[in-house]
C-alpha cells in the first residue's frame, strides 16, 4: 500500500518518465472548503495534509503527453473546495491520521469528483466550470469526455494499492454516481413523486461520494467500525446538504457562486424550491409556476420569476429540507467523541447552510 510517504511501482514509474509541469505545482492549496476549518494544531495538521493531497493531484493528473496533461489539469488548476478530500483528512484525525494510505484515498475521491466534472459539463452543455472555460468549451466534448476517462483510470490506478475491499467500496460508489445521473437524466418515472426523485437522485450523485470520502478517511485511519458506519452516514447527509445549499445559492445569490443567479432556471433545471412550487396550489404562486414551468430564457420573464422565487414559500420550504439533512447529519456527531474534530464536523453542518458561495 502506499501514500504521502512511499510511492508504488507504477506510480515510480510515471515519475521517471517524466517532470510534473510546473503550473501543476501549487505551493499551497487553490482553495479550502470554507470558513469552518478549525485553527490550531487540528487546522494545522488538515492544512499539511491537503497540501500532501495537491501534490498527489499534481502527480496524478500529469501525463508523459503535453496536452493529456493540460486538459487533465485543467479543472484541478482552477481550483475548487476540496471538501471531499478534506473530510477524509478530517474523518482520519479520529485514528492514525499519518497511515500512509488516508493521504492516497483522499486522493481517489477528488479524482473521481474531478472525473465526474467534465462529464457533467458536456451532458449540461455548460461553458464555464469553476469560473474558468468547461474542458468541453475550452476543447471539444470529445476532449471532456475522454479526459474525464483519463482521470477514472489514474484513480483506478491508486485504489489498486488500497485493497480490494477499497476497490469494491469505490466500485459501488461509481455505481451509485451513474446511476443518480441515469436517473437524473431520464426524470422522474410514472408514479413516482419528484421531490422524492430529486432527493434520491442528489444522494446517488453527490451524497454518495461525500459518504465514501468520509468512510476511507476513517477506514484507513483505523477507526473502529461502529464509528466508520456513522461518519459514512453523516458524510452522506452533509454531501446532500451541501448541494441542496449549491441549489439554493442559484437563486439567492448576487453572483458569488461565479455564475450568474439564476441558471437553473434558464436552463430548466428543477431544483427543490421549483418542484415545490410546481407541486403547489398556493394561489400566490401562481405566476411563478406559470413562468418556471419550463425554461426561462426571456431576460425580462427570468428576472420577475427569480424575484418571485426569492420570496415564495417555496424557498421557504426548501430550505427547511435543507436544514433538516444538516441537522441529520449533526446528530450523527453523538458518535464521535467530543474535542475538535467533533466541533470542526458540527461547524461544517453550520456552514452548509449559512455558505453564500
Amino acid at each position: 500500500m502506499t501514500g504521502a510517504g512511499t510511492t508504488s511501482p507504477r506510480a515510480r514509474g510515471r515519475r521517471d518518465h517524466q517532470e510534473t509541469p510546473l503550473w501543476h505545482r501549487p505551493s499551497t492549496p487553490p482553495s479550502t472548503i470554507g470558513p469552518w476549518l478549525p485553527e490550531g494544531e487540528l487546522g494545522n495538521a488538515l492544512a499539511q495534509g491537503l497540501g500532501r493531497v495537491e501534490a498527489s493531484l499534481a502527480t496524478a493528473v500529469a501525463s508523459d503527453h503535453a496536452f493529456v496533461s493540460e486538459a487533465a489539469g485543467h479543472l484541478m488548476a482552477a481550483g475548487g473546495k476540496r471538501f471531499r478530500p478534506m473530510l477524509a483528512l478530517l474523518a482520519a484525525q479520529l485514528g492514525d491520521a499519518d497511515a500512509p494510505e488516508v493521504v492516497d484515498a483522499a486522493v481517489v475521491c477528488e479524482l473521481t469528483h474531478l472525473a465526474t466534472l467534465y462529464h457533467d459539463d458536456v451532458m449540461d452543455e455548460a461553458s464555464v466550470r469553476r469560473g474558468a472555460p468547461s474542458a468541453n468549451s475550452r476543447w471539444t466534448n470529445s476532449v471532456a469526455i475522454l479526459t474525464g476517462d483519463f482521470l477514472f483510470a489514474r484513480a483506478s490506478d491508486l485504489l489498486a494499492d488500497l485493497g480490494p475491499e477499497a476497490v469494491r467500496v469505490q466500485a459501488k460508489t461509481f455505481e451509485r454516481l451513474v446511476t443518480g445521473q441515469l436517473r437524473e437524466t431520464v426524470g422522474a418515472q410514472a408514479g413516482e413523486e419528484p421531490v422524492d426523485h430529486y432527493l434520491s437522485v442528489l444522494a446517488d450523485k453527490t451524497g454518495s461520494l461525500v459518504a465514501t470520502s468520509a468512510r476511507f478517511g476513517a477506514s484507513f485511519a483505523g477507526v473502529d467500525d461502529a464509528l466508520v458506519a456513522e461518519l459514512t452516514a453523516f458524510g452522506e447527509e452533509v454531501g446532500v446538504a451541501f448541494q441542496l445549499s449549491d441549489d439554493l445559492i442559484d437563486i439567492v445569490s448576487e453572483g458569488a457562486s461565479g455564475k450568474q443567479p439564476g441558471t437553473d432556471l434558464r436552463e430548466g433545471i428543477a431544483t427543490l424550491p421549483v418542484l415545490f412550487a410546481l407541486a403547489g396550489d398556493d394561489p400566490a404562486e401562481a405566476r411563478l409556476r406559470e413562468l418556471v414551468a419550463g425554461p426561462v430564457v426571456d431576460d425580462a420573464e427570468h428576472a420577475e420569476a427569480l424575484a418571485l422565487l426569492r420570496s415564495s414559500a417555496s424557498l421557504a420550504r426548501a430550505t427547511a429540507v435543507l436544514e433538516g439533512y444538516a441537522d441529520r447529519a449533526r446528530a450523527r456527531l453523538t458518535a464521535v467523541p467530543e474535542g475538535p474534530v467533533r466541533e470542526a464536523l458540527s461547524a461544517l453542518c453550520t456552514y452548509v447552510v449559512t455558505r453564500t458561495s
